[in-house]
């Protein structure tokens, strides 16, 4: 890249980093279409279709016609089809592209997933419950001795009731079986299968002769005791609840997820759950419910885990953090989210071609997880998209004409590449006329800077003694000669036009 190149590129930077205008090229494109002037039907006079005419000053600025700036007391300038419009980009010199360190990424089909961060308690699972109930009308002979909370296991006593009904069966069934009549002696002991009494105790009978109105009510499975109504001495009815256990083969997280993640959990989700009893330790389970409601006060949404709980360590009530890998299970368009430019009206994605061609892009956007974002419209696999440096390309596009008259005074050399401590070594010489004198700087309307490439313009400079303008007044018509200092262009040299300064 030569020093003139380097020099366009300096001032690209510089401009864009000052006035942070360029982006508003980003926010106009896509709109080109929709406003067609008559200046798209113009031909200038090099023969090019003219697009519109602008002023280099303010190139954001687009007219149908030719004439003079509003802007700079200076004539528009005409932008040619074949210079590049609105719908081609713009294009910078690949070497420029390297140098500036733009990235790029590809523009990739694949499914969305996301880390699921919640926190959760464990709670008991609700499907392994057994309701102990009292099968027939009878009297507690005897409590063994549980409480609430107690953990018992399968087949554990909790109490002996006394069925009297049971008894005159039991008497019935013995007498008809002693007869030897096959036919009563089974409608017997259906009768006490049918009175409530478990196969077990009628066995006894058959084994022992003897009747056994006295029957051990004892839990089908093993867990925690959460309700005990029973004591010793009580009457109970037919169906009457004696007890309420809960199984601990297993039990369950009751996770609160975020409402704006809860669209990517699902049933079936493999997961990872810390607790903070166990740190350090990890349990896996898998999602088998997600509720139907959301909680209108944290909006979340419950979501129901369920986790093996074969040691029984995992306690009801404890307190975990859930993680787990969630998406939508579908592929789809994705590009880095860096790469999105968003205006505030519409978002916009750099599409990089071939030789330094660059062409905004208005797209629809999805969901956004792990620095990506889901492109739903605009896109397609395979593209190649500016993932860094968006805002050179934009402060390109935006100055283009001002870096073009730039490029035509190129073989005239510039103040600003002189020494700083010769700034009056070449001076850049114009005339005008004075429309304003204030302390330190003088307001002109001058003809065109050869050496610059400027064209007629008003505008203000800085004076380099207070003395150069001594005698002078608004109207005046002078001759000046002027440098660059940094940002400011200072008056050196000042005269009445015809008189040497």
């Amino acid at each position: 890249m030569n020093k003139q190149q380097c020099k366009l590129v300096a001032l690209v930077v510089a401009v864009a980093l000052a006035s942070g205008g360029g982006s508003y090229w980003l926010a106009r494109q896509g709109q080109a279409e929709h406003t067609a002037s008559p200046a798209a039907t113009a031909v200038g006079t090099t023969g090019g279709k003219v697009l519109y005419w602008y002023d280099p000053m303010v190139p954001n600025q687009h007219f149908d016609k030719p004439g003079k700036s509003p802007f700079m007391d200076m004539q528009l300038v005409a932008k040619y089809a074949d210079e590049g419009g609105e719908a081609a980009g713009v294009k910078i010199d690949p070497g420029v592209v390297q140098n500036l360190g733009i990235r790029f990424a590809m523009v990739e089909s694949k499914t969305l997933t996301e880390a699921v961060a919640a926190v959760a308690t464990v709670g008991f699972n609700e499907r392994e419950v057994a309701v102990i109930q009292a099968r027939s009308a009878g009297f507690v002979q005897r409590v063994y001795a549980r409480a609430p909370g107690d953990v018992v296991p399968a087949g554990a006593p909790i109490a002996d009731l006394l069925v009297p009904e049971w008894a005159g069966a039991q008497q019935e069934y013995l007498a008809m079986r002693n007869t030897g009549d096959k036919a009563l002696a089974s409608a017997a002991r259906e009768r006490l299968r049918l009175t409530g009494m478990p196969e077990s105790l009628i066995s006894r009978v058959e084994q022992t002769g003897v009747t056994h109105p006295i029957v051990t009510i004892s839990t089908p499975i093993g867990g925690v005791i959460q309700e005990l109504d029973v004591r010793s001495g009580m009457t109970v009815g037919m169906g009457m609840t004696l007890a309420r256990v809960n199984g601990l083969g297993s039990v369950w997280l009751e996770a609160a997820v975020p409402e704006a993640q809860a669209g990517r959990v699902r049933t079936g989700l493999p997961l990872v759950a810390q607790l903070t009893a166990y740190p350090g330790e990890t349990f896996k389970g898998k999602v088998i419910a997600v509720l139907p409601q959301t909680d209108t006060d944290s909006r979340t949404l419950r979501v129901r885990i369920e986790l093996p709980n074969r040691d029984g360590r995992l306690k009801p009530g404890m307190f975990a953090q859930v993680r787990l890998e969630a998406g939508t299970g579908k592929p789809a368009i994705m590009v880095p989210s860096e790469a999105i430019i968003r205006t505030g009206t519409r978002s916009i994605v750099l599409l990089a071609g071939d030789g330094g061609h660059f062409q905004p892009v208005e797209v629809q956007l999805g969901q956004e997880a792990g620095g990506k974002t889901v492109v739903l419209k605009g896109l397609e696999a395979g593209q190649k998209v500016v993932a860094s440096g968006q805002f050179l390309i934009d402060s390109e596009a935006s100055l283009k004409g001002v870096l073009a008259r730039m490029a035509e005074g190129s073989a005239v050399p510039s103040p600003s590449s002189m020494p700083s401590n010769d700034k009056t070594a070449i001076l850049n010489q114009a005339s005008g006329k004075i429309e304003a004198i204030k302390p330190g700087e003088i307001t002109l309307s001058h003809g065109p800077v050869a050496s610059l490439g400027w064209g007629a313009m008003t505008m203000t400079f800085k004076l380099a003694k207070p003395e150069l303008a001594a005698g002078l007044k608004p109207g005046d018509k002078v001759s000046f000669g002027f440098s660059q200092q940094g940002s400011d262009f200072v008056v050196q040299q000042l005269g009445k036009s015809g008189v040497t300064p």
